[in-house]
């Protein structure tokens, strides 16, 4: 006779269902979904027009400015309320709410990034009635504005816990909204419950590994408790737990006590270690730990975790100040990308959303994403992907571009957020770093905020800054978390000259201060944190923002999809410099995306090139919160522009990159890989119709790892048209094209292109040749897909394919662009 294990576990039920909202000052009640926020709920109950299309985002201003009530009938069983203990928690209320349950206020809030818990066991029936006002945001921020004699940079924002960027932003647009964004849930329990499970990695290497299981929870017996821990599916041992105070509890009144449990000494022989994706497997073991009382199961918890070390690496030497990453002992170039929310209305991103994103991050052979700190936490799925496909988080805690008040109330509120997502993310696999604020020292050393003020007054405002940023949040950082810590991103702003030598740098000398394209490959930092460029977006987009089929860029709706006051006409100066500017509005979207492309990976191959004095390129910014003219390679509806197909090329993990210095052509390659290349070398110079002009090839032997300068060419040995020539390294099945000239420059010949279209079982394959070079050929189609390459250059009498992932019958109204038509 078989002896099953008896259950007594804590039971969840989500509260997302029949929920109603309207205006605190209204009567009438509409349906709402729960988790979301107010500017969805309005839009799907058609009562206002989609903020994303024209300039209807200016008309809903008013949405911010009124107050929101929530309200939801809900029935609990029996078997609910017979339980010891009965929690309401809320995992995300955007911002100021008041909650009543059954009339009664149980909660107010004031804080989108933290999770609120009510005991409820008293108040709640079988039949139930939520209700949550949510308060606009000015009214806190006025009241805590009033209590200072002077006056914080950057505007009211900084007084509320929430979203920075939904203030608006110059890539984003000003939909400050508010509502339910994230889970509803009751919990249910009688005698025990875990709170948090932290897996700390002590000692690891290949051929060991060493953890220990600290276990936060909730008890309300005291019985003599089992917890028995399993690596996969085996059991790996068994702790005894005694209640305290020689094995006996006092229960305070509410017979609830709280208690930590550490499990040591859990060793893994030969451990398959974590690596980011472009390294080595991401592989993650199943970890579980199931609490009994005799043979009664209490509760358990399953984490997926990765086994490795990260590091930030931060030494003095002769040249300023290194800055990198070690994972596992070795030390990783960072490639990749700064990512914001994918909404404005953040109950709008789907998992689907997060895993194509993600495998796009993937596909373009980026292995880091820096979070940045205007956006949100993100949710767990985000994390939870990151962890399996092999990708470092750079994550930054939610302060932007501001400096923040220092009164107590609001450093215990910062304290208890950081704290909870600190907890939350510390099992995560793919966590770096976790860094304090975006640019907001930068800010104050550069942007003129202390200019007019006291010293008394600078004094206490940046004394605050730094009990948030080098007290509170390091502390909490190191005493929760295996995570390295960084105060501020960038080190030093641009105007410093220690930006180029020490820490991380924000170079935006191009963009903002109008510098060439040149100057990135003058000035390389130690860690290119943020760097970028505008580009317009995908036709579909364009189609969407003027709710029009035509390719229209002139519109006033159209120019509020552009949140930069200078944005046009510096896309406009730089494409004068290097390519020719195009009249038609179709022409000019395609060309100011090769300028962007060009801009951004002429920096990330100078960066390379520099490898070890520079270990990373993370350029702004990976996707859009809305459809827009940004600084995107994704754009909204994911679409990829240039920039992310040659991006892709420019961080593949061997690189063959080449530069002129003194009138020498030198070619590296860049082994970013942990394995040896021995290979042979081709190079060669030909003509724009493919007439051979120089030639040479070597065997070359490249460690893993590293960067070599493997040929030198004197330039002044040669002669040719600089102008109509193209120098092209090969190695194993890597190529690289390297042009003497400016784009505008080049001279680029008229000639068909031959194509040939065969239906695939995912698409078409689609074959091209033409009798001249090709530059930058544009494929695109109105039918939704995904071409493998774009933006691409065809070389003379070679034949390409490129395949078409899409779910269209046919490919009619296939069309190819070259900037061939357009010189």
């Amino acid at each position: 006779m078989s002896c099953k294990p008896k259950h007594d576990l804590p039971i969840s039920i989500d509260l997302h269902d029949n929920w109603q909202f309207k205006a605190v000052n209204d009567s009438i009640w509409q349906s709402a979904t729960v988790p979301g926020n107010v500017h969805s709920d309005l839009l799907e109950n058609e009562l206002i027009k989609h903020p994303f299309i024209g300039a209807n985002e200016d008309s809903l201003q008013w949405i911010s400015e009124t107050d929101w009530e929530y309200r939801t009938q809900f029935s609990v069983d029996k078997n609910i309320l017979l339980k010891k203990h009965i929690e309401l928690n809320f995992e995300g209320l955007d911002t100021y709410a008041s909650v009543f349950l059954n009339d009664r206020l149980i909660l107010e809030t004031n804080n989108a990034f933290r999770e609120f818990t009510v005991d409820v066991t008293k108040n709640l029936k079988l039949k139930n009635e939520l209700r949550i006002v949510f308060e606009r945001t000015s009214i806190s921020e006025e009241k805590e504005k009033a209590k200072l004699s002077y006056q914080l940079p950057e505007g009211n924002r900084i007084f509320t816990r929430k979203a920075q960027f939904q203030y608006g932003w110059d890539w984003g647009p000003k939909l400050n909204t508010s509502g339910i964004w994230r889970p509803v849930t009751i919990s249910a329990w009688n005698d025990f419950k875990i709170k948090d499970t932290f897996i700390k990695i002590n000692e690891i290497s290949t051929d060991n590994a060493e953890l220990s299981f600290e276990i936060d929870f909730k008890l309300g017996i005291e019985n003599i408790l089992t917890f028995d821990t399993y690596v996969g599916d085996s059991l790996y041992k068994s702790i005894t737990y005694f209640p305290p105070k020689n094995k006996k509890i006092a229960l305070p009144i509410n017979n609830i006590n709280t208690d930590f449990l550490p499990i040591d000494h859990i060793k893994i022989k030969n451990p398959k270690l974590w690596w980011p994706h472009n390294l080595g497997e991401p592989y993650l073991y199943a970890f579980k730990v199931v609490v009994r009382d005799d043979k009664t199961i209490l509760d358990s918890i399953s984490i997926k975790k990765g086994l490795r070390t990260v590091e930030l690496v931060t030494e003095k030497d002769s040249i300023g100040e290194s800055f990198y990453f070690k994972v596992n002992n070795v030390p990783v170039y960072a490639k990749g990308a700064n990512y914001i929310p994918q909404n404005s209305m953040q109950n709008q991103v789907t998992d689907a959303h997060y895993e194509n994103l993600l495998n796009n991050v993937v596909d373009a052979n980026m292995n880091m994403l820096r979070v940045w700190g205007g956006g949100i936490y993100e949710n767990d799925i985000f994390y939870d992907l990151c962890d399996e496909k092999g990708i470092l988080v750079w994550q930054d805690f939610m302060f932007a571009c501001a400096l923040y008040p220092g009164d107590d109330a609001f450093l215990e509120n910062i304290k208890t957020e950081a704290l909870q997502n600190v907890k939350r993310l510390r099992n995560h696999a793919s966590i770096a770093l976790w860094c304090g604020n975006n640019e907001n020292s930068e800010g104050w050393h550069r942007w003129g905020w202390q200019a007019g003020r006291s010293d008394e007054e600078k004094d206490e405002i940046w004394d605050n800054y730094l009990k948030v940023f080098d007290s509170i949040l390091p502390a909490i950082v190191s005493n929760y978390s295996n995570t390295s810590y960084w105060q501020s991103s960038p080190k030093y702003g641009r105007g410093n000259p220690k930006y180029k030598t020490e820490g991380d740098a924000h170079d935006w000398w191009i963009w903002h201060d109008g510098y060439p394209f040149k100057h990135l490959e003058e000035n390389v930092p130690r860690f290119m944190s943020e760097f970028g460029f505008q580009s317009f977006p995908g036709y579909e987009t364009i189609r969407y923002i003027n709710h029009s089929d035509s390719i229209e860029i002139s519109s006033e709706g159209f120019k509020n999809h552009q949140k930069h006051g200078r944005g046009f006409q510096i896309i406009d100066n730089y494409m004068k410099r290097d390519f020719p500017v195009p009249t038609n509005p179709e022409d000019y979207v395609y060309v100011s995306q090769l300028l962007q492309a060009h801009g951004i990976t002429t920096g990330i191959e100078a960066n390379r090139r520099a490898k070890p004095y520079n270990m990373g390129t993370l350029y702004w910014q990976l996707n859009d919160c809305w459809p827009a003219v940004s600084w995107s390679s994704l754009d909204y509806f994911g679409n990829w522009k240039a920039l992310h197909y040659q991006a892709k090329k420019s961080f593949e993990n061997v690189l063959l990159s080449s530069e002129i210095e003194n009138n020498t052509l030198k070619t590296h390659i860049i082994n970013d890989s942990l394995s040896n290349i021995n290979n042979e070398l081709k190079l060669k110079i030909i003509d724009f119709k493919g007439t051979e002009l120089w030639s040479d090839q070597k065997a070359v032997s490249i460690l893993g790892n590293s960067n070599d300068i493997v040929h030198q060419l004197n330039l002044s040995t040669l002669s040719f048209d600089s102008s109509q020539t193209v120098f092209i390294s090969e190695i194993g099945n890597h190529t690289s094209y390297f042009y003497f000239e400016k784009p505008k420059h080049l001279k680029l010949e008229k000639a068909s292109i031959e194509k040939t279209i065969t239906k695939t079982n995912n698409g078409f394959k689609i074959t091209i040749k033409s009798t001249t070079l090709q530059k930058n050929v544009f494929m695109f189609s109105k039918s939704k897909g995904h071409f493998s390459d774009n933006f691409f250059d065809l070389m003379p009498n070679t034949e390409i394919e490129i395949e078409f992932k899409t779910d269209a019958d046919n490919l009619k109204d296939l069309r190819i662009k070259t900037l061939n038509d357009l010189i």
